[in-house]
């Protein structure tokens, strides 16, 4: 198939009242429409109806509503300047409070909801249950947040994110590149495929780029409250960078313990650190001088950013992390795709599915969390990097 290279631009502002509701953190209210006019429509097939799915409630609900708002915001968007190829588009999200069965029950409700495409799940273990079930179904499914490679193992699922070895490679690279280091500490998790899979490949990226890791300590699920030990080991070892290819939540620990202790280490992590600035009871002077690889920057000058992070902290009282980031590309990558398979909503969940994964090859991308942005058939993303640091309680870009 001939390559077609789409130019994405912002368009017309969102109708006022679009978002009516998205704020609720409730389960039956965690599901919203882009608008009653797309609802009405929908009984006759004149309009794409897109699924959300990730966890609005529980630990992970930052990851979850970040990524439905900025899904909204997507959708309404496209609806205020006439739709895709005129037809409107209706979004339903369902919470599955991170955990895969759940997120499997709210694709069986989408799917009863009539969804033909499904913007989701936002976390990687609900959404590998999820991909078996698109997979069945033909169902073209593109998530902005899951990202080990085991979420991409059927050929209908495409990520806006990083996968986790990418990550890990980045890493490396970046911390080699910026000389950030000379004497590297790991801690990971290795009872997550998340932590696990970026460290693997952090590992063999920094010996490539004769980075020295002196110490390296894992821990797990059960294990993740008390890092003392892998603190002492890193700072015994003369770590002056240490890296934390895991969550937020721990992360915070791991900050907080170390200045305990008195050890000054630079920190870097990755993309699931994003989040620990609005971590409940967290001392955020605690994270200052903090770096990390994301694809977002939210104090980026370009207009497309600037317009996303105004409307994002007019609605929502916050400033978007990259999950919302993500989220936002991901339904303007399925409008690309769409407008580049001459899809319409009254085909058939497989058929569209089948356009849309081959659609998806010949798009370029410029969004917020990258430009040129590329797909391959696997369902990697190409796209580079951003390195932000953590100042004065705000991310700073360094790039």
């Amino acid at each position: 198939m001939k390559k077609k290279v789409l130019s994405l631009m912002l368009v017309a502002s969102m109708a006022a009242g679009l978002l009516a509701g998205c704020g609720s953190t409730s389960a039956s209210s965690s599901s919203a429409s882009s608008s009653d006019s797309a609802e009405a429509e929908a009984a006759d097939g004149e309009v794409f109806k897109i699924g959300g799915i990730g966890p609005i409630t529980g630990a992970a609900a930052i990851y979850g509503s970040a990524v439905r708002n900025a899904e909204q915001i997507a959708v309404d968007e496209i609806n205020a300047a006439g739709g895709i190829n005129g037809y409107q588009v209706a979004l339903q999200f369902e919470d599955d409070e991170h955990d895969a069965e759940k997120s499997v029950n709210a694709y069986n409700t989408l799917k009863d909801w009539g969804m033909q495409i499904l913007a989701g799940t936002v976390t990687t273990t609900p959404c590998i249950a999820v991909t078996d079930k698109t997979a069945e179904d033909g169902m073209f499914q593109i998530t902005p947040s899951a990202s080990s490679t085991n979420v991409i193992a059927n050929d209908n699922v495409f990520q806006v994110c990083f996968t986790d070895p990418n990550q890990g490679t980045a890493s490396a690279q970046y911390i080699a590149e910026k000389a950030l280091g000379s004497k590297i500490g790991v801690i990971y998790d290795s009872s997550d495929v998340y932590s696990s899979g970026i460290y693997a490949k952090f590992k063999t990226e920094a010996e490539a780029q004769g980075l020295e890791i002196v110490s390296e300590s894992a821990f797990t699920a059960d294990s993740n409250t008390d890092f003392s030990v892998q603190l002492q080991s890193a700072k015994d070892a003369g770590a002056d960078l240490l890296f934390l290819p895991f969550y937020y939540q721990q992360a915070a620990i791991v900050l907080k313990q170390a200045n305990d202790m008195g050890y000054e280490p630079t920190f870097f992590g990755v993309d699931g650190m994003d989040g620990i600035l609005t971590l409940e009871n967290f001392d955020t002077s605690l994270a200052e001088g903090v770096i990390l690889l994301t694809p977002f920057a939210a104090d980026a000058t370009d207009d497309l950013t600037k317009s996303f992070v105004a409307k994002y902290e007019e609605l929502y009282g916050e400033t978007p992390n990259q999950f919302a980031a993500d989220a936002y590309d991901a339904i303007y990558i399925i409008k690309a795709a769409i407008e580049a398979a001459g899809v319409t909503p009254d085909m058939s969940v497989a058929d569209i599915g089948t356009a849309l994964k081959e659609a998806i090859t010949t798009v370029t991308y410029d969004g917020l969390t990258g430009t040129g942005m590329q797909w391959e058939a696997t369902g990697e993303v190409n796209k580079d990097p951003k390195g932000v640091v953590i100042q004065n309680g705000a991310y700073v870009s360094i790039d």
